[in-house]
């Protein structure tokens, strides 16, 4: 093994997959290559690509946008989100979790509180971000960051998952049902009319009153919803921070024309409104 492959991405390399020929990977001097002859360099940042062949990818976020994430996040505005994913995983993971997966990972904060509750579990950050994907692999020394297109190819083996995170995040039915073994979890967060709900003057972007019946759609017939339950919570925000939060997803790219002056009138304390719906997907056998 070498040493240049974090040990992380090294652990779970066996169940990770060559996106051009899907054989399995392994660790070798600074990449992980395939017995077919396939290599991937593993990054600097400690990351690997795994993007397939042909037709154009997905970037994900840019730098911008994860800069903005990371700066709420470290904030402790969305810990009250990350500590129900834990008691949700806590309470569906069982002895023998042994990887967990965060689909649209970001920097990894996430899927890191949760491995903090599950010692024995590894995770795989999986996002077509580079930026992210650099951040994700510090988040936590159990974490495997991996830049991948979702919408195209979830690099893992068959089975290989025993609970899936999806947080705020786009989901590939087909994927996440091949990856995730029967009788496995999947948490998945989307937000509700409410949520942000102060700061919607400040950008167009409104939130699809069918989304729930469109992520069931999505997700049937390979998983079998178990529960749903609301999580809210007041986020205490200055104008700095509501502009990073609006700046670290969709709504960055449909902000106001006069954002900065409607930003000015809200005040240096805005109390604003986190709501959103936490799912528990069990996989079919």
């Amino acid at each position: 093994m070498s040493a240049a492959v974090p040990r992380p991405l090294a652990c779970v390399a066996g169940r990770l997959r060559c996106p051009v020929c899907s054989q399995p990977l392994a660790p070798a001097a600074g990449s992980l290559t395939c017995p077919r002859g396939h290599s991937f360099d593993v990054a600097r940042e400690g990351y690997v690509t795994l993007f397939g062949t042909g037709a154009g990818h997905a970037f994900g976020d840019d730098v911008r946008m994860v800069a903005a994430r990371a700066n709420v996040e470290r904030a402790g505005h969305f810990e009250p989100l990350t500590g129900a994913l834990v008691r949700a995983a806590g309470g569906f993971a069982c002895a023998d979790t042994s990887l967990v997966l965060d689909v649209g990972a970001g920097t990894g904060r996430h899927l890191a509180g949760v491995l903090g509750s599950l010692p024995q579990a590894r995770g795989v950050a999986l996002d077509a971000s580079r930026p992210a994907a650099g951040r994700a692999c510090h988040a936590h020394e159990s974490i495997a960051a991996v830049r991948a297109d979702a919408w195209r190819q979830i690099p893992l083996a068959d089975r290989a998952v025993d609970l899936a995170l999806n947080v705020f995040a786009p989901r590939n039915g087909p994927e996440l049902g091949r990856v995730v073994r029967p009788g496995g979890t999947m948490l998945s967060v989307t937000p509700t009319s409410t949520h942000l709900r102060e700061l919607t003057a400040l950008h167009s972007i409104r939130i699809d009153p069918d989304k729930a019946a469109r992520l069931h759609r999505a997700l049937d017939p390979w998983f079998q919803p178990i529960s749903v339950r609301p999580v809210t919570w007041t986020l205490q925000l200055n104008r700095e921070e509501a502009a990073a939060i609006l700046r670290m997803g969709p709504a960055a790219r449909h902000l106001r024309p006069d954002f900065d002056r409607r930003l000015a009138t809200l005040g240096q304390s805005i109390p604003v409104t986190g709501a959103v719906q936490l799912r528990v997907f069990r996989r079919r056998a």
